[in-house]
């Protein structure tokens, strides 16, 4: 895809990798950048910086979403790009006794961002996209969904379940010319990664947002689904699936170092 003309909406657009994705779609001569946020205000600063539009929206509610979608589509035109960026932290402990821990309330949140929001999102696109020809998925996951994360087992889980969510967009409307791309980062450096407790998995170095941002456009340009700016996660990919139980030890290792670091054996 080439961004240039486009009617780009990102949710979680007012800070961190969204207001990077934001400015880097504008950079690259978007028609009109929406940005979507749970801060109302922040949105609108965002977006005015760039000649964009502002809405405050959670995206864990559907109407929100809603309203989005259909205010974008009549101010600006059809949406070309829709990225559902918002995300949660939070429930990050390397000392956890048991990952079935966390209350149902921290489950159900990060089940209605990191996963609801993209099927939200889909369900009320995917027709608009179908009926005018096509259009364009970039769905803000993690490199924990496809490896794990240690010390978070809601956070693992729900961003596992956004990928499997997206594998089956992409394949169910690719004759639809739908398109579909997973943003997968490491540590980007942004308010989130101070939820993140520092251990051995921080050896691959953090990115700026504005990174990632530029990876981003560089993988909608190639129209490829699966998009790391971390390239190093290919490889660990690679080791996951020929070699399962291995790789369970050496995650089992990690988190053990990880607890060792933070004072508890």
């Amino acid at each position: 895809m080439d961004i240039s003309g486009k009617v780009v909406v990102v949710t979680g657009g007012a800070n961190g990798i969204g207001r990077a994705l934001c400015e880097t779609f504008h950079r690259a001569g978007a028609a009109k950048v929406v940005v979507a946020d749970l801060d109302g205000e922040r949105a609108t600063a965002a977006a005015d910086a760039i000649g964009g539009a502002g809405f405050a929206c959670d995206v864990a509610r559907e109407s929100d979403l809603v309203h989005v979608i259909e205010e974008s589509e009549k101010q600006f035109g059809p949406i070309d790009l829709f990225c559902s960026n918002a995300g949660i932290g939070g429930g990050f402990d390397p000392m956890m006794d048991n990952a079935g821990g966390a209350p149902d309330a921290a489950w159900e949140k990060s089940w209605a961002i990191h996963v609801m929001a993209h099927v939200h999102a889909a369900r009320h696109l995917v027709p608009r996209f179908r009926a005018r020809g096509g259009g364009y998925f970039l769905n803000t996951i993690s490199a924990a969904g496809l490896l794990s994360q240690v010390g978070s087992a809601v956070y693992a889980t729900t961003k596992h379940a956004a990928v499997g969510f997206a594998e089956n967009l992409a394949i169910s409307h690719k004759a639809h010319n739908i398109r579909v791309s997973i943003l997968c980062p490491q540590g980007v450096e942004t308010d989130m990664l101070k939820d993140i407790p520092k251990g051995p998995q921080s050896n691959d170095g953090n990115l700026s947002a504005d990174d990632v941002a530029r990876c981003a456009l560089d993988g909608l340009a190639r129209e490829t689904f699966l998009i790391l700016p971390h390239p190093q996660v290919l490889d660990y990919m690679r080791r996951k699936t020929d070699n399962y139980d291995r790789w369970i030890g050496g995650m089992a290792k990690l988190q053990a170092a990880t607890r060792d670091m933070h004072g508890k054996a």
